[in-house]
């Protein structure tokens, strides 16, 4: 797969398997002796891996912030921001900074620059996957991907998913039928034109993409990602 012509494959997690990857996670900690004072969640990716590990540590001291890496006219930033930031003190205590993967380690480092702006004892970061292309290596992972390639967690696959639609289809019209074999070549992606047709209509609800017949046509302009989704960019 070559991510400079914009082919790469893409790999979905299963909830299973990301329950899995959170009790591992959450016995690597355990097994560090780490007993954190707070948990902070980087939303929205890190919602869910945080919630699993506070449950496996028997901790109920968790809260989030939230990360971004867009500007108005979903422009990419130069820098990533904080934009909703802790609601809580943290100096003085011990933080374990949550998320579900480290890609560029762009928003680890921005959560640990900011956190530690606010004087805690200490911070600490774990993620559920850990890129070994991130410039930042976190404390604690459950595994290591060597290999690059885009993860689609399940509590992101839709909104992924549609993302992905609207790369293939570029600037003409598609059929399910097209769209689903672009992403089998493009991505290694494979569903069926049942769920394909279920997201193209989201996206014809959303105004992304209008409906001419059998076939889709995707719009010239483009909405801001809520999830920082651009696999060309490389933004966990």
């Amino acid at each position: 797969m070559n991510r400079e012509h914009g082919t790469f494959e893409v790999t979905p997690v299963s909830w299973d398997e990301a329950i899995r990857l959170s009790a591992v996670l959450s016995g690597v900690i355990k097994k560090s002796r780490y007993n954190p004072d707070l948990v902070v969640a980087i939303g929205r990716g890190g919602y869910v891996p945080a919630r699993i590990v506070c449950d496996y540590l028997l901790s109920d001291r968790l809260t989030s912030i939230r990360i971004s890496h867009w500007g108005v006219a979903a422009r990419k930033m130069e820098r990533a921001e904080v934009v909703y930031p802790l609601n809580t003190p943290v100096e003085g205590k011990k933080v374990l900074v949550i998320d579900d993967v480290t890609d560029t380690g762009e928003t680890l480092a921005t959560a640990i620059g900011y956190i530690r702006s606010l004087c805690p004892e200490d911070v600490k970061t774990a993620v559920l996957q850990h890129k070994s292309v991130s410039t930042v290596v976190p404390d604690f992972y459950a595994e290591v991907v060597t290999q690059w390639r885009w993860i689609i967690y399940p509590w992101a696959f839709h909104e992924d998913f549609t993302g992905f639609i609207l790369l293939v289809m570029g600037d003409d019209p598609c059929t399910p039928d097209m769209i689903r074999l672009r992403l089998e070549d493009r991505y290694r992606m494979k569903h069926d034109d049942k769920v394909i047709c279920s997201t193209l209509e989201d996206l014809v609800s959303t105004g992304k993409i209008t409906r001419s017949g059998s076939r889709f046509i995707k719009k010239n302009t483009r909405g801001p990602p809520s999830r920082g989704f651009d696999p060309y960019c490389f933004i966990e």
